[in-house]
């Protein structure tokens, strides 16, 4: 029903690979690694991604992590995601991880970083999929934990080319992670940030200002804001929209209510991604269908939101 769609060439920015870790694969792990998780089956867990805001979500996603242990582990979730990427089409991608969601339960930095690296090489060699890896300091912690990330993950410089900031939006501000943001910059590290998701239209202001990103993850609040739309649009400042993990986390009741078609005719420079498919339903192509599905997205613009996805990549 959707080939047209699936065959759009598309790159994707905003993805986070432990967001990607079907019920099928975490069963195979957990075997693996001998955890008991707190299902019995996968249509059980599957019946548990069921959530009502963005906290039920991450608690649910960081219990999911925990069957990531081993170098293999990483690399097989990699992989299976980038399998995902070369049956829709997806030429492009520059996925987010959380080194803090692993090494705060005593996995490794390195067993992280390398397993997921060794997956992206292998995409590019065999299905021709370019990538950037982007490092993620969780907001609910302290700037002095992401310090010691950063710290930590120096050591392996040649395999991330930027620093984001995810996790719980609410009451954790831009604003809270400037230092350790100029530091990235200053390692030359490019910078992007969530804002604009559950949090306020000036949490993009805090992201744009004090943390000097490149480009906003998520960012559909700005809608509420036309002197902030007027500057995205001005400075072409990239926004990753999510359109079913923004419904699915109750940004918008209905995905009718979404606006980014709007930001898009307006001359925003938005882009259609998929954020934690495994939960939230669907992968690039169920993306931009739900956007045909309930706005009446013309070729035309699919086509121009494919083409600003290229536009917006930062991975060198």
């Amino acid at each position: 029903m959707y080939d047209w769609l699936n065959a759009l060439p598309k790159a994707e920015l905003h993805v986070h690979l432990e967001g990607t870790l079907e019920p099928e694969l975490m069963f195979k792990l957990a075997e693996r690694n001998k955890i008991k998780l707190p299902w019995s089956s996968v249509e059980q867990a599957r019946q548990a991604y069921q959530f009502n805001n963005l906290q039920e979500f991450l608690d649910l996603y960081y219990q999911g992590a925990h069957v990531l242990q081993t170098e293999q582990d990483f690399y097989d979730l990699t992989i299976a995601y980038l399998q995902h990427c070369e049956a829709q089409n997806v030429l492009h991608v520059e996925p987010f991880f959380d080194p803090q969601t692993h090494t705060q339960r005593g996995i490794a930095m390195e067993t992280a970083i390398v397993g997921i690296s060794e997956a992206l090489a292998d995409a590019r060699d065999l299905m021709g999929i370019s990538s950037g890896l982007i490092l993620c300091f969780l907001r609910h912690l302290s700037e002095e934990d992401a310090f010691a990330t950063l710290k930590q993950a120096m050591a392996f410089r040649d395999l991330f080319f930027a620093v984001g900031l995810d996790s719980s939006e609410m009451d954790h501000p831009p604003s809270k992670f400037v230092n350790v943001f100029a530091k990235a910059r200053a390692e030359g590290l490019l910078a992007v940030a969530h804002a604009g998701e559950e949090g306020p239209p000036e949490y993009i202001w805090q992201a744009l200002d004090l943390l000097k990103v490149s480009r906003i993850d998520h960012g559909v609040r700005a809608w509420e804001d036309q002197r902030l739309m007027q500057r995205l649009i001005d400075e072409q400042i990239p926004l990753t929209v999510c359109p079913l993990s923004n419904t699915k986390l109750k940004v918008y009741g209905n995905m009718s209510e979404h606006p980014i078609l709007k930001m898009l005719e307006q001359g925003a420079l938005v882009t259609v991604n998929s954020d934690d498919p495994a939960y939230f339903g669907g992968y690039m192509t169920e993306n931009f269908a739900v956007l045909h599905q309930a706005l009446d997205m013309s070729h035309e613009q699919a086509e121009r939101l494919s083409e600003n996805s290229f536009k917006a990549r930062l991975a060198p």
